[in-house]
């Protein structure tokens, strides 16, 4: 048999065994920084497979190393990341989340499933594929700085750095036995905007009397549309909203200050910064030129996560190899946001979408929802693939490292 046929012979032999493991995940999810006991399941496995690993990386992080033939001669990393989300989840099944509050809804318990069940093909082929591979398993994805930023700052990109990186992650766009990927610019960036607005309350039947920070931030609001609309070049996809705005006033008060929340994202470094000066700027101005005044805060969040060309591409071969041309789709330009991009900025990276739906078993539900679930078939599709990706990959990086 070849090794394409060994590796589909094993993620079909070990799929029960992984759907345990995913189902395990689900049912005891974790918040960020507090995948302790998610970290020690993790750790225990990876023991059973006698694959050495380090533990404590970023507070709860595992990074495990595999080793092939020739293991200095090439290496290839693959990232899962591990926290859950405050969500309640409504679904009704056997492996529902038992912590009330908290859900999966992310897939995260898919990514660590799949990624051990990629670590279990990959050990038992070790003699038939060539360097190491380094499996990560990151804490805090979903909260800023988000825990990529906190493994790189660990090291975990060094001694040895690898010559390619991959991430996986569930798409509900995209029906299970399918994966999708797109070259070049994926995700934007993401950062928050914070914005006070001060003026002077008092009673709404006098507003001659007060400075009305209600008004002046809507005048903000409204005039900051045009930093995306006419300040950005329309070659660089750009998002400004603003999700949420609080001013403790009453019908008949004005309050002192009102705040404004939102989001800024975007797919340009040069472009990201001097949007974050028009920003301050344009509210500032606005706000003094009514009377009152106004502070910004912008927090920097992780950055547009950009697919290597020479990798994006090689994916797409290795997958159709693996898949068949019809279960390889090509991503659209997304302005969501994920914290893969700070892998990344650092080294050659791939960042691609395992689909996970099923509308004949009711599995269409999107990302973060308290509904959400998968099909349980992708497990088998996500943990051969990244084992035969990784493989390929070592092979066409012999000698580069």
């Amino acid at each position: 048999m070849d090794l394409k046929g060994n590796i589909k012979q094993l993620a079909a032999e070990y799929f029960e065994e992984v759907v345990f493991f995913r189902r395990h995940f689900h049912a005891t999810p974790e918040l960020s920084m507090k995948e302790f006991q998610t970290a020690e399941f993790i750790a225990s496995r990876l023991e059973e497979m006698g694959i050495k690993y380090e533990s404590g990386v970023a507070e709860t992080g595992i990074v495990a190393v595999i080793e092939g033939q020739e293991p200095g001669s090439a290496m290839v990393a693959l990232r899962a990341d591990m926290d859950a989300l405050p969500i309640h989840e409504q679904n009704r099944v056997e492996y529902k989340s038992a912590v009330p509050g908290v859900m999966h809804a992310c897939g995260h318990d898919v990514h660590m499933a799949s990624l051990l069940g990629t670590a279990k093909i990959l050990n038992k082929l070790r003699g038939h594929w060539k360097g190491s591979v380094k499996l990560i398993f990151q804490p805090s994805e979903e909260n800023y700085p988000g825990g990529a930023s906190l493994m790189i700052q660990e090291g975990v990109l060094d001694n040895p750095r690898p010559d390619a990186m991959f991430g996986q992650h569930v798409f509900p766009g995209l029906p299970a036995g399918k994966v999708g990927i797109r070259s070049g610019r994926y995700m934007a960036s993401t950062d928050e905007v914070f914005i006070t607005v001060k003026g002077k309350g008092g009673h709404a039947a006098t507003p001659h009397m007060n400075v009305d920070p209600v008004v002046i931030a809507s005048h903000i609001v409204v005039a900051l549309q045009q930093v995306v609309s006419r300040n950005a070049t329309p070659y660089i996809p750009t998002v400004l909203s603003f999700g949420r705005i609080t001013g403790e006033g009453q019908t008949n008060v004005i309050p002192d200050e009102v705040r404004l929340e939102g989001t800024f994202r975007t797919f340009d470094e040069e472009w990201r910064g001097k949007a974050h000066l028009r920003i301050r700027e344009t509210a500032v101005f606005i706000a003094q030129g009514m009377g009152g005044d106004c502070d910004v805060f912008i927090d920097s969040g992780y950055p547009f996560l950009v697919n290597n060309e020479r990798l994006a591409s090689n994916f797409r071969e290795y997958a159709t190899e693996y898949l068949g041309r019809e279960n390889v789709e090509e991503l659209e330009l997304s302005m969501t946001a994920e914290d893969f991009a700070n892998y990344s900025q650092k080294v050659d990276a791939c960042f691609y979408r395992l689909g996970i739906r099923n509308v004949e078993k009711g599995i269409n539900s999107n990302l973060h929802t308290p509904t959400f679930d998968i099909d349980e078939n992708a497990l088998q599709t996500g943990m051969g693939l990244m084992a035969w990706v990784a493989i390929n990959t070592l092979a066409s990086n012999q000698g580069n490292g």
